[in-house]
């Protein structure tokens, strides 16, 4: 069968707009509905990066033939619809509107437009209000789960917020539909966690204790996670926070493997303000390019 394609020039402006215009996933998720693509189709690889997803996105989009053809025009014409880059949390905003500008320079080298069918509107109405559901579903169930939070921090049952916040945890995970574990033991050893994120598996440490967590504490999880396969990497949840001085001396202690998330990360989370996907992917990312272990979630919105 032979495949129908966007002319490469545009392929390769529409990524970089994907890639440069959104900084978090989900308003992009969102403009990938709106043009009417199924959330099947860019859902599976949301754990990937933006300029990928949008990569192999089109791929598969090319494998539907004039079908597919049709939805990779739908998009293109919802991009060029943007005046300005949709997302302010943008890193780069010039760059993002480069590439906006680019994009729209070459479809209109190219002539390409969209013609609506009514089998595809309807279809695209239908995805948009599946969409809308799903939002709303999530947000009243953050919301329940905020105020279940909100009752185990006035608790004073220390024992008991330790297991609620690992029943927390798992509700969360699950809502953004990230396969999670519970607490069980290997080995000998209590593990609090484990989900997979991204292609690397991870442990999770979840305390909800008056005192912070030691080096000694830290440097322990981090032996938890250094004994499994080379690929495991580590979550270290700690409500009250955690020391700067004892984050320092870890570092200085040689390579990590651990993101650490406190309270109010959590908070910002139940709140809606940053999807779970979102702040994973942010500490993540900033990890691994600059070695920062805890990066606060409030300073994303800065």
């Amino acid at each position: 069968m032979v495949r129908s394609m966007l002319p490469a020039d545009v392929k390769a402006a529409l990524i970089e707009v994907c890639g440069r215009c959104f900084w978090y996933k989900d308003p992009l998720f969102d403009m990938f509905a709106r043009a009417g693509i199924p959330e099947d189709m860019y859902l599976k690889y949301e754990h990937e990066p933006k300029f990928k997803i949008a990569r192999l996105l089109l791929g598969d989009l090319e494998t539907l033939g004039e079908d597919g053809l049709l939805l990779q025009r739908r998009l293109l014409t919802e991009l060029c619809k943007l005046r300005d880059v949709p997302d302010r949390e943008v890193p780069d905003r010039d760059a993002g509107l480069t590439a906006l500008r680019r994009l729209k320079e070459v479809a209109v080298e190219h002539d390409l437009g969209v013609k609506d069918e009514k089998s595809g509107t309807k279809r695209r109405a239908a995805d948009a209000d599946a969409l809308v559901q799903r939002a709303r579903d999530r947000e009243r169930r953050l919301e329940e789960l905020k105020s279940a939070f909100s009752e185990m921090a006035a608790s004073g049952e220390v024992l008991a917020r330790g297991y609620g916040l690992e029943d927390l945890l798992k509700e969360v995970f699950a809502l953004y539909e990230i396969r999670y574990r519970k607490s069980y033991r290997a080995d000998g050893e209590q593990i609090d966690g484990f989900f997979a994120f991204g292609g690397f598996d991870y442990l999770v440490e979840a305390r909800w204790r008056k005192e912070q967590p030691s080096l000694q504490d830290l440097l322990a999880f981090k032996g938890k996670v250094d004994r499994k396969i080379e690929s495991t990497r580590g979550v270290f949840v700690s409500i009250p926070g955690f020391n700067p001085d004892s984050i320092r001396r870890l570092r200085e202690a040689g390579p990590t493997n651990l993101i650490l998330v406190d309270g109010y990360d959590l908070t910002l989370i139940l709140e809606g303000r940053v999807s779970l996907t979102d702040a994973l992917q942010a500490k993540i990312e900033r990890a691994a390019q600059e070695g920062v272990i805890y990066l606060p979630l409030s300073t994303l919105f800065d």
